[in-house]
Formats: structure tokens, C-alpha cells, sequence
């Protein structure tokens, strides 16, 4: 980014409120809205994926119309045929599996002419303990989203860092789902370690780490999904750079708090997201309690059918009464490889952050970088 547009962008950022950033992520929703409807061919090319890695089948009858796929029973030849349905059936966005059987007779028009039932529920979800997987998505642009990660960023302008490592480890755990009058629910754990390393010095000094653990209740029902947390932050210096840099003034960041985020999916596309957080035992006492975030994902359905990847970028807004109710804004983009290490997506991505920074004991400090990331994802 040139000197010229990072000016321009900060410029746009501070004298931004987060209200007005919800009326252009709207604005944008209907103009992309309808084109990511009815995405069979995404359905298609990661159902023929399904069939080659789990059981070594290439299927080319395979086809996807409406969310209903269709394939022939000769091809299943070796192969567990309720398994093989029960893992195309678990794909999001799919409404039934059909297996044609060797001279059935027609019963009926194509699959191309059949309207197809909407699901009551979605059927990649599982009931009971540990069932895998979520219900609320990760946020893609979220900084403090506890997940796998580890990014080379540069700071701008900041006196005492330059080339910076920003790591974390964590994830989302579902310990119980269920469903409730034709929606899912879930109750699990949320953890997460976020640590920032001084590449400039000699030890590639621990700057600080924030600790993180939660107790997410997620709720899902088609595209809309909520996802209620309660859950403690507490942030450390590193022993090295305390004593590099003379700090005498240690705040002790502490708190618990409650947030809430209403999520809503347009398709494959398109994702829209916001809700708002409480803190309370709070140290230092005196930190004002409330938050609030807003963001906006897109997800490309290009390239075509068959693929593993395809670009993703996602734009996160949050913004706190602490610090004046200013804007902190942080971009990422770039691709999606899916299917790594079997369930996880992979993504690479560009970063850049503008506003006060997610490092906990310098959240009154401004901050502005840009970098370079790969993140796990379940």
C-alpha cells in the first residue's frame, strides 16, 4: 500500500463511526445477494472431492441439481453406499442424495425439473456429545478469534516495533448439539493464546500474550446464525521486553465479559455479521464496559467446480467505549485452500489494521500495520 492510500484509508477510518459502516455493508448486500443463490456447482465439485479422497471414487456420473444430488449405483460398486450418502448428505446446502439403480425405470422428470423441498434443518450437522464442527462460523477478519495461526506483520510509525510475529493458538470445541423446533443449538469451549514476538531483536523477544478461554452458546437456523459468549481475557508482557524497555507503568489487563453476534449467510457469498459486548471485573476498574463489532465477508464461487481453493476477503469493525467509540478496522484477504489436513480450510491472506491495538496491554495505543498470515481453520 502506497503512503498516499494509507493516509487516504486512515483518514476515512478516524472519521468513521460504526453505524454508518452498517448502512454501506447493507447497501452492498443487495447487489450481491443474487448472484450467489442456488450454488449447485459448488455443491457439485466438493461432493465429487467428497467421493475421490474419503473413498476413491470418481463418480463422473455425478450430478447437482436444486441441492439434490444424483449418481449411479455401479459406481458405488465396493463401496459402503450408507456411508457414502450420509457424507454427501452432510454437505452444506444439499437437500437429498439419490442413487440411481442399474434399469430403474423413470420415475419421473429430471432432477432439473423437480422443485426441490427446502431443508427444515441443515443436515451436515450432527446430534450429541462431541458432535465436530460448528454452527457459528469463524470470523475471518476477527483479530482476537480464537483459531490457528501464525503472520509476519510490519508496523507503521510505531517507536518501539517494526517487524513483528503475531501468533495464536486455539479453536472452538462443540461439546453438545441439539436441535429445537427445526433449528440447532450448541453449547462448547472456546480458548485461544495470542502472543506478538519482536523479530528485530537478537532473542525475538515475547512482547506480550493475551489469554483467552469462553463458553460460546450458538444457535443456527438455515442462513441466520447467534452465537452468545461468556468468557475471560487477561493479557502478560514478555519478561525480555520489560526489561529492554524500562516498563514501569504495567497496566494489569483483566476482565470478563459477555458479547453477542447475530450472523447472517446470503448463499456462499456473502456474509454479514454485528452484535455488540458488556465487560465487567474489570481490571483496571475504571475501563468503560462497552463494545460493539460489525463486519462483512465475501467468499468468491469462483473458479470453477471441482477446485480446493477460491478467494476470500473479510472486513471487521469494532469499535469500544474505552477509546472514544473510534473505529478499529482490520482487513484480510486472499485464498482459501479446503480440505487440509481433512477437515480444516487453509487460508492465506494479506492483513492490515488500522485503530487501537487487539494487543491487550496496549489498547490505548494507536496502531497500524500490514502483513502477511496463514490460518487454520476447522
Amino acid at each position: 500500500m502506497t503512503g498516499g492510500a494509507a493516509a487516504v484509508l486512515r483518514a476515512v477510518v478516524r472519521r468513521a463511526r460504526p453505524w454508518p459502516a452498517l448502512w454501506l455493508a447493507l447497501a452492498l448486500w443487495p447487489a450481491a445477494a443474487p448472484a450467489v443463490s442456488g450454488d449447485d456447482g459448488h455443491i457439485e465439485g466438493y461432493a465429487a472431492a467428497v467421493l475421490e479422497r474419503e473413498f476413491g471414487l470418481p463418480a463422473p456420473s455425478l450430478r447437482v441439481q436444486h441441492g439434490v444430488i444424483t449418481l449411479d449405483a455401479a459406481e458405488l460398486a465396493g463401496a459402503d453406499r450408507e456411508r457414502v450418502v450420509a457424507a454427501l448428505e452432510r454437505i452444506r446446502g444439499v437437500v437429498r442424495v439419490e442413487v440411481r439403480e442399474p434399469g430403474a425405470p423413470d420415475t419421473g422428470p429430471p432432477p432439473s425439473a423437480r422443485p426441490a423441498a427446502p431443508p427444515t434443518v441443515l443436515k451436515e450437522y450432527q446430534v450429541g456429545v462431541l458432535p465436530g464442527g460448528q454452527l457459528f462460523d469463524p470470523l475471518i477478519a476477527d483479530p482476537r478469534w480464537p483459531h490457528f495461526a501464525a503472520a509476519y506483520q510490519t508496523f507503521i510509525g510505531d517507536p518501539q516495533l517494526r517487524n513483528v510475529a503475531s501468533v495464536s493458538f486455539g479453536e472452538t470445541f462443540a461439546l453438545y448439539r441439539d436441535r429445537l423446533a427445526g433449528a440447532w443449538w450448541e453449547v462448547g469451549v472456546q480458548a485461544g493464546v495470542f502472543a506478538l514476538f519482536d523479530l528485530d531483536a537478537e532473542s525475538k523477544d515475547l512482547v506480550n500474550a493475551d489469554y483467552f478461554v469462553g463458553i460460546p452458546l450458538a444457535a443456527r437456523s438455515q442462513d441466520l446464525s447467534a452465537l452468545l459468549r461468556l468468557f475471560h481475557l487477561s493479557s502478560h508482557l514478555g519478561d525480555e521486553f520489560i526489561l529492554r524497555s524500562r516498563v514501569r507503568n504495567r497496566v494489569n489487563l483483566s476482565y470478563e465479559s459477555v458479547d453477542l453476534k447475530l450472523s447472517y449467510d446470503a448463499g456462499d457469498v456473502l456474509r454479514i455479521y454485528g452484535g455488540g459486548g458488556y465487560l465487567f471485573d474489570q481490571e483496571p476498574a475504571s475501563l468503560h464496559p462497552w463494545s460493539a463489532q460489525l463486519g462483512v465477508e465475501l467468499r468468491s464461487p469462483w473458479p470453477a467446480a471441482g477446485t480446493r481453493w477460491r478467494p476470500v476477503a473479510g472486513l471487521d469493525l469494532q469499535s469500544r467505549e474505552e477509546n472514544d467509540w473510534a473505529i478499529d478496522l482490520s482487513l484480510r484477504a486472499g485464498l482459501q485452500i479446503e480440505g487440509v489436513l481433512a477437515t480444516r480450510n487453509l487460508q492465506l491472506v494479506l492483513e492490515y489494521f488500522n485503530g487501537h491495538s487487539p494487543n491487550g496491554q496496549f489498547f490505548k495505543q494507536e496502531l497500524e500495520y500490514i502483513g502477511f498470515g496463514a490460518h487454520f481453520h476447522f
